[in-house]
């Protein structure tokens, strides 16, 4: 087995990635995730957000209902929808959520985010 590993910006994370492979190919543990790799509690958080908001977007669902989802009706109900701090929220989560998936997810891999 052989890998080709491309000289550029992410050599370093590659070769990482190969040495925990390699780790568990041999039968061993992989080893600690590289530093860039680690998700913060609060990224996490924020990911699976992004996830269940374009769930719902891609299946047809408004950003109230969304919101509705993700927050709560109370917390929708609370202020008026047009000015609500959750609705800005929402339309974030949504536009950040398509762009991940129309190839932003490649940041995550990434050193910088």
């Amino acid at each position: 087995m052989a890998a080709l590993v491309p000289l550029d910006e992410t050599v370093l994370l590659r070769l990482a990635a190969l040495l925990r492979f390699k780790r568990r190919l041999d039968g061993h543990p992989a080893g600690a995730l590289p530093r860039a790799w680690r998700i913060t509690a609060r990224l996490r958080k924020r990911l699976l957000g992004m996830i269940r908001a374009l769930d719902g977007r891609l299946e047809g669902a408004s950003y109230r209902e969304i919101a509705q989802a993700l927050y709560g009706s109370d917390a929708v109900a609370r202020y008026p929808w047009k000015t609500s701090s959750i609705r800005g929220q929402t339309i974030r989560l949504v536009a950040d959520a398509v762009a991940t998936m129309n190839g932003g997810y490649r940041k995550l891999l990434r050193a910088s985010r």
